[in-house]
């Protein structure tokens, strides 16, 4: 047997340091500074005698959540944070903290404090000693609670799990849990296929394995929120709808572009009621009445748009005034795109619908390409229209 090297062995002692960690607790951040040092503390309790790690991961809050986990990593070994500069989601920010750590074992938390963290040895323990992808908290299967979720919350919830099952093979009791520990082979074996798209993160991660998920669940009582506010709201729900609509459509069209036309339709309806209302009721002259009718459609469509189609990417303050100059001349050059390509094929004896429908599609993809790039830049690699490319945001 031949000797070892004693500089190939000082080398590798040299780089020795503590034990790496079996499990990372991913838990995204957004303005939660009064509940961070309680979670750790909690977490500390729970999970004494195993080698863990708490990856924070701060979509730049403003009321000094960042500051406090500086100062906290530089304090504590087990404490990791990372910072994320003009970029929103809760599910692309669990997908770079998990990305971000080596850890064979990943837990997703809330920073919040509703999520049970006692129960956590049990799903690791369930994990490894069934072999399995995932374990789920959940709060909907017997011994668990909702604890005092209010009923619109509730109503989301429920409406959540109906939803999934259009593009999930595993029946969930608690589809929109944020609280799961998952192994990292599954995990490498779904990312690229993740679309990172809005909050809810554990269904995107069963949407898009490419074979059946091999999954228990825990039950819970969810607890109430006692610090900062809640992030789930109906435009939230939206994301969610907009999440199924991409593991079920984004193969073949892009989901932020079919908003965009649902949201082009509405503004037709617009356009139509206040044309009519000005040209049959005030009498306003036609051309006149258009021009009104014009302007009315697109504010709606670019304030709707701004919520609903672009949320990730909102426009506020003076960004506001500029995004709205913007897609005035975007759809202003659209609309005349549209009439050019639309006459050209009538005169060539083109049915006039079709001619018509044709121009209008020609006029609604250069809005929504154009816009998409000028109006609402992309800040974030993440997006609907395409999965999730692996890379993550600097440490600090």
């Amino acid at each position: 047997m031949a000797e070892a090297d004693p500089a190939e062995a000082h080398a590798t002692a040299a780089f020795e340091g503590p034990a790496p960690p079996e499990l990372t607790v991913i838990i995204p951040t957004l303005n939660e500074r009064d509940n961070v040092e309680p979670l750790l503390a909690q977490l500390a309790a729970t999970l004494h005698g195993l080698e863990w790690e708490a990856m924070f991961v701060d979509d730049d809050s403003q009321d000094g959540t960042w500051a406090l986990l500086q100062d906290l990593q530089r304090r504590l070994p087990h404490v990791r944070a990372l910072r994320r500069i003009g970029r929103r989601g809760l599910a692309s920010a669990c997908i770079e903290g998990m990305l971000a750590t080596s850890a064979p074992y990943l837990a997703v938390i809330d920073a919040d404090l509703q999520h049970d963290e006692t129960i956590l040895p049990t799903m690791l323990a369930t994990l490894k000693a069934r072999r399995l992808d995932l374990v789920v908290g959940t709060r909907f299967a017997p011994h668990g609670s909702i604890g005092e979720l209010s009923r619109g919350r509730l109503l989301i919830s429920r409406l959540g799990r109906l939803l999934s099952r259009a593009v999930s093979r595993a029946d969930l009791s608690d589809p929109m849990s944020g609280y799961f520990v998952v192994h990292r082979d599954f995990l490498e074996e779904t990312v690229r296929r993740l679309s990172g798209q809005g909050f809810k993160i554990l269904l995107d991660l069963f949407a898009s394995s490419p074979r059946h998920v091999r999954f228990a669940e825990v039950p819970y009582r969810f607890r109430q929120r006692q610090h900062g506010r809640s992030k789930l709201d109906a435009p939230v729900l939206l994301e969610y709808i907009t999440l199924i609509g991409d593991k079920l459509l984004g193969r073949y069209l892009p989901v932020r572009s079919v908003i965009f036309v649902l949201v082009g339709l509405f503004g037709l309806v617009i356009h139509l009621a206040i044309l009519g209302l000005c040209f049959r009721i005030f009498e306003i002259q036609f051309y006149y009445s258009q021009v009104i009718a014009t302007l009315m459609a697109m504010t709606t469509n670019f304030n709707l748009n701004n919520v609903f189609t672009y949320r990730d990417r909102r426009l506020r303050g003076l960004s506001l005034l500029w995004g709205h100059l913007s897609f005035y001349l975007i759809c202003s050059i659209g609309a005349i795109a549209n009439f050019q390509i639309a006459q050209l094929l009538f005169e060539l004896s083109v049915p006039w619908a079709l001619a018509g429908a044709l121009g209008a599609v020609v006029g609604a993809v250069w809005n929504f390409g154009v816009s998409s790039t000028f109006t609402w830049r992309r800040r974030d690699r993440t997006d609907s229209s395409q999965r999730f490319d692996g890379k993550v945001g600097n440490m600090e």
